[in-house]
């Protein structure tokens, strides 16, 4: 039998030490298919508690272990911990695995750790112990707290509710599985779902329930330009409502997403273009009747899905990935026609992506009147938009606004 660290271990050492994305490195590792599930559990897993197992590890040794070491500290501390998985076998797993890798010289030291390790008190300054018992980086643990105030740890460690499925057709033969309805027509989140032939079909497609959402507010129109488009989801829902739609990305390989997710949900109204959405395309001036600027962010609002954004994001990212959504949204403003509709979004929890970036767009743009949104999935009212937050939105952390050109 497969060494039941190994598999987990060659995945996450792609993203700790490799930068990729998890769903990535998932889907280019060969596993043990026997095994499958638990390897995809554990991987979400150790991300998911890394800042948890990270201080586990520092209270238990003297110098910080190499990142391989440290890695496979990692893995069999979430066995242990959250797994219930038995001593011995984790223990002579990761002994047997660390010297497979060639650190032999590392094998006691294992050994030793997992054998003798104690779980360690919590920090005993407020921030840092709620970054230990959330998980979360403590840059992000204090920007939250300082928005939510109470509801910070609500937000950090609400769950994923599921696998959310928009059908288009022929969900009644797969509602018999166990499932929670959402406000949505045709949208339900599944505990687990197995893609079959009803997917290539464009039967049915995978988009989050924020997503939808946000889908969901925008008016029915003749022509609306989704500017920052992949993979498409969102292009090809709102085809359903809109005369055209122009879908546009930076880099052609993220337009070719598109085209494979248009080609296969069959929405034939759908139009992808490589296109730069900070800047200005003299042929877009004033062409839509709505444009819809899903902006690149932090992904604060989706750590539950995408735990390996804990690791990557970067406080410092914030200041710059602002700017690019202002320049985003001015750039944009000026392809909507008059009496046009822009809408704003993100995946993001944090004010500075949202609130603060519709008040600067607000600000400098008098020509452009704020709408009023209100949508049926649970959400909070902020100064400009609809906030949706993880732990009362079927765990989806989104915003979206909208403005009217005069």
């Amino acid at each position: 039998m497969t060494n039941p660290l190994a598999d987990p271990y060659l995945i996450l050492s792609k993203v700790y030490s490799g930068g990729k994305y998890l769903k990535q490195a998932i889907a280019e590792t060969p596993a043990e298919p026997l095994n499958k599930a638990r390897t995809v559990r554990i991987c979400y897993g150790v991300l998911e508690k890394d800042v948890c197992l990270g201080y586990i590890i520092s209270q238990n040794t003297r110098t910080t272990p190499k990142a391989a070491v440290r890695l496979i500290l990692k893995i069999a501390l979430y066995m242990l911990e959250f797994m219930g998985k038995h001593d011995y076998m984790v223990v002579d797993s990761a002994v047997e695995l660390c010297k497979k890798l060639g650190k032999g010289g590392a094998a006691g030291f294992i050994n030793s750790f997992l054998r003798s390790y104690t779980l360690p008190p919590l920090p005993e300054r407020a921030d840092e112990a709620l970054s230990v018992r959330c998980s979360a980086p403590l840059w992000l643990v204090k920007r939250i707290k300082r928005s939510y105030k109470g509801e910070a740890e609500a937000i950090l460690t609400a769950p994923s509710k599921g696998l959310s499925v928009r059908f288009v057709r022929g969900e009644e033969k797969y509602l018999s599985a166990p499932h929670t309805d959402t406000p949505f027509k045709g949208v339900y989140i599944f505990p687990n779902f197995v893609r079959d032939v009803g997917f290539f079909a464009g039967d049915y497609t995978f988009q989050s329930v924020g997503s939808v959402a946000i889908c969901n507010v925008v008016e029915p129109c003749d022509s609306l330009l989704d500017a920052c488009a992949a993979p498409g989801g969102k292009s090809v829902y709102l085809a359903e409502k809109c005369g055209k739609v122009t879908a546009t990305e930076l880099h052609p390989h993220r337009k070719q997403l598109i085209e494979e997710y248009v080609r296969r949900m069959g929405a034939h109204n759908v139009a992808a273009e490589v296109g730069d959405a900070t800047v200005f395309n003299p042929a877009f001036g004033g062409a839509f009747d709505a444009v819809l600027c899903d902006c690149p962010c932090s992904g604060t609002g989706v750590i539950n899905e995408n735990p390996d954004i804990l690791l990557n994001r970067r406080e410092e990212d914030i200041a710059s990935l602002s700017a690019t959504q202002r320049a985003i949204l001015d750039n944009c403003a000026r392809y909507v026609k008059k009496g046009g509709r822009l809408y704003y979004s993100t995946c993001s929890v944090l004010p500075e992506e949202n609130d603060s970036v519709v008040h600067a767009f607000s600000e400098s743009h008098p020509e452009f009147v704020q709408e009023q949104l209100n949508s049926p999935l649970p959400h909070r009212k902020s100064r400009y938009g609809l906030q949706f937050l993880p732990h009362i939105s079927l765990g989806a952390g989104f915003f979206v606004t909208a403005f009217r050109r005069r």
